[in-house]
């Protein structure tokens, strides 16, 4: 399921992500299924899967850096684009969000590609501010990424005040 997943995301955009259609279709299944065991019961790193109509239609991931900051990220979210008009989105992202918010994290980072203006748009929607932080992406030299912030602690502490 998450290389199936995964596959379809680079097939869609191939831009938006880290990694290559080509390495992805190249990695044995059991590395995937390796990675969703691991995230099934991790205090660290997890994904979540859009399901629409018993279809999986969307991934998201969620991880804390091993560094001593240990900053909370989402990234590598993709929704099938046949249902994009439904905030399958939104939904992970906030599927991703609460589980962040429930190992601790007060605020939410995510890095998206300088030219992929629709997922800025998209995380600036929800919340997310530019932090100043922009870098030349790892595997993807030639383009740039923004770092982006949302401040989920202080939202939570106002919903818990209602």
């Amino acid at each position: 399921m998450l290389r199936e997943l995964r596959t379809a995301s680079l097939r869609d955009a191939p831009y938006a992500f880290g990694d290559s259609l080509e390495d992805a279709l190249s990695a044995d299944v059991a590395v995937f299924d390796a990675a969703a065991a691991r995230h099934a019961d991790s205090h660290t790193a997890t994904s979540f899967i859009l399901y629409t109509e018993g279809h999986p239609a969307g991934l998201i991931g969620a991880n804390f850096e091993t560094a001593p900051a240990r900053r909370a990220f989402v990234f590598a979210l993709w929704v099938a684009p046949a249902v994009r008009h439904l905030s399958g989105g939104e939904l992970l992202v906030n599927a991703a969000i609460d589980w962040l918010l429930s190992e601790g994290a007060a605020q939410v980072f995510a890095w998206v590609t300088d030219n992929n203006i629709t997922a800025m748009r998209f995380y600036e929607r929800l919340g997310f501010v530019a932090t100043g932080d922009h870098a030349r992406s790892a595997q993807t030299p030639e383009q740039w990424e923004t770092l982006l912030v949302r401040d989920v602690a202080l939202a939570q502490k106002s919903m818990s005040a209602q």
